[in-house]
């Protein structure tokens, strides 16, 4: 069952309640240089990324949030830790959306401050846990717990309430899988805020993604999250991918072709491999709701032609092409790319985008 949370603008991006879950990143470039920010932000947002948060380690890159606004068309996100100063003057030059951690920001009265401040101006706040920076007092007594990270954010929840602040978005986020599904589920039943979902320091592109996946979807399959942000170690683009291919496999959104493909084993009498990775790099591009599965031999490729739209099946020397579940035509290995891409292009024409 999924979560009705409360609904929360972000600039020109809506979450919460039944709006699609938002994939998020970060940049990794210097705030301060607008230039290489601003191109950074334009090939995420290519890739899909909808929110984009950047670092705000002082002034300059609080100042400089205003003129990448005027080169850009997606919600940014200013990210703040320890001086909240830098929160009001992010906010004074047009932040959409800003992230705060309860562990490093300072005392009840300055994050008031901040928050009348956003509250002004319509701009909600993320009230973003670690792991890594728990209150001092909360780790003494607790350690690093799911309990320590709920209580974490909830503190902070209510002094934003306190002062009548509501637009509040919450991450409990941890580098420990199993931590981050507890936490996220002890937090689920204390509010119906949006929640931001990752798991944080994850690693680098390959093991990241992985542990990602694991802890993201596991996540997401309770029916909680969001926003969603794979944290890598790497071209934040990957981060962007992942999140659209963790999203599309527990069918929470659709991002163009689905492609499947069998791992090979001995029964494989066609150089599989490769025409599986032509075939899946042909399919990248393509918007459009449809399954192709490509497929070594004939013990589950029939069964995967039953599900996908289109497909190829693997034999000696040759393959089978089938659409909807039905052979189609048969054909030498060396042509099966080509054939398939044909009858793929004449599916695409009849099948609208999403």
């Amino acid at each position: 069952m999924i979560r009705k949370s409360k609904e929360i603008r972000i600039g020109t991006v809506m979450i919460g309640g039944t709006n699609p879950i938002a994939i998020q990143s970060m940049t990794n470039t210097d705030t301060r240089d607008v230039e290489s920010t601003t191109r950074q932000i334009h090939k995420l947002q290519d890739a899909g990324c909808e929110i984009i948060r950047v670092a705000i380690p002082d002034q300059e890159a609080a100042q400089a949030i205003s003129e990448i606004k005027k080169r850009v068309n997606i919600p940014l996100v200013a990210d703040i830790h320890f001086d909240y100063r830098l929160a009001l003057a992010a906010l004074e030059n047009g932040a959409d959306k800003l992230r705060i951690n309860p562990g490093n920001i300072g005392s009840r009265e300055k994050v008031k401050a901040v928050a009348l401040a956003a509250k002004e101006r319509n701009v909600p706040i993320r009230v973003g846990v670690n792991s890594g920076s728990l209150e001092k007092d909360l780790y003494i007594a607790h350690g690093v717990t799911p309990e320590s990270l709920m209580e974490s954010a909830m503190r902070h929840v209510r002094m934003l309430e306190d002062i009548d602040f509501n637009d509040i978005v919450i991450a409990v986020k941890s580098s420990n899988v199993k931590l981050s599904i507890a936490a996220y589920d002890l937090l689920s039943a204390q509010t119906n805020y949006p929640l931001h979902v990752g798991i944080t320091e994850a690693g680098t592109v390959k093991a990241g993604a992985i542990k990602s996946a694991v802890g993201i979807g596991a996540i997401l399959s309770r029916g909680l999250g969001d926003t969603i942000r794979v944290s890598l170690t790497g071209d934040p683009v990957e981060e962007v991918i992942c999140a659209k291919m963790i999203l599309q496999s527990l069918e929470l959104r659709r991002f163009g072709v689905e492609f499947v493909s069998c791992p090979t084993c001995g029964r494989t009498e066609i150089d599989l491999i490769p025409l599986a990775k032509q075939i899946e790099d042909y399919c990248s591009n393509i918007d459009a709701n449809i399954k192709v599965a490509v497929m070594g031999c004939i013990v589950n490729g029939p069964g995967e032609a039953k599900d996908a739209d289109i497909g190829v099946a693997g034999g000696k020397g040759a393959g089978v092409i089938f659409k909807k579940g039905k052979v189609i035509k048969t054909v030498k290995e060396y042509d099966l790319f080509t054939m398939l891409i044909k009858e793929l292009e004449e599916m695409i024409k009849e099948t609208p985008s999403e």
